[in-house]
């Protein structure tokens, strides 16, 4: 298991897409049911609030940088992470070696059709992905739909419900889900049917994928303010830990 990295209370496993997406291949290989979740900044600053989404994300079994803000933040305390590594592109990694495998996939979250629509799109490109079943996020009885995954066989399942429900409901319902791995992936399952388009490369390479969805998203701009709150109170908890070490080593 790589290495974990705390940014502002919480750990991070210290890897690169390459890497995130061979420890998924080793859990699906293990007996047991395995949980990825991917934090960006605002769920990060959410965490600093919410106890239970904390202990959650730490409990994980593999805590992905899912954010410009949080390499920048690792920066801060001066332990870089590796790279940023997008939830909604690991899950595209993981469909891609299950097409391969031929693991059953099952997609809960997002509004109704889009699951499908995003798993026609994917068979085009990974023609070989067996798709166990699908589910929007609009249930509101948890026995059935862990009725319906576990009937389903899928070894894989995306719980796409925006944090921090799917983390919690993760949490929650793991024990009684019989998938061998689970990644909590927001609106990844929106990315892959079309219906909210990701930002060009461009962007993405000079970390502002988040300037792009405020331009085409004005009313995200309450959310987007997350990001700066998450950075100076990042800066606050930086310069307090350095001092307690200075402070420490006299």
């Amino acid at each position: 298991m790589y290495e974990k990295i705390s940014i502002y209370g919480v750990g991070y496993n210290n890897v690169t897409m390459e890497e995130a997406a061979a420890l998924t291949d080793e859990f699906l290989g293990e007996s047991k049911n395995h949980m990825v979740v991917t934090p960006n900044a605002e769920i990060g600053y959410m965490a600093a609030k919410d106890k239970e989404l904390s202990d959650i994300l730490n409990a994980s079994d593999m805590v992905i940088a899912d954010g410009i803000g949080v390499v920048y933040a690792s920066k801060i305390y001066g332990t870089p992470v590796k790279q940023k590594v997008a939830g909604v592109e690991l899950g595209e990694k993981v469909l891609e070696n299950a097409s391969k495998s031929g693991k059953g996939v099952f997609f809960l979250g997002a509004k109704p059709g889009v699951g499908d629509l995003a798993a026609e799109k994917l068979l085009e490109k990974y023609p070989g992905i067996n798709f166990s079943g699908i589910r929007d996020g609009y249930f509101k009885d948890d026995d059935e739909v862990i009725e319906a995954i576990n009937a389903s066989g899928a070894e894989i399942l995306f719980v796409c419900l925006g944090a921090p429900k799917q983390e919690k409901w993760m949490a929650k319902n793991r024990d009684k889900i019989n998938v061998r791995l689970m990644l909590g992936l927001g609106g990844a399952l929106d990315s892959y049917a079309g219906t909210v388009k990701r930002a060009p490369k461009i962007f993405i390479k000079l970390g502002l994928e988040w300037f792009y969805r405020l331009i085409k998203e004005p009313k995200r701009a309450g959310r987007m303010m997350a990001l700066p709150k998450y950075m100076f109170a990042v800066m606050r908890d930086s310069r307090k830990k350095k001092k307690m070490a200075r402070k420490k080593a006299k």
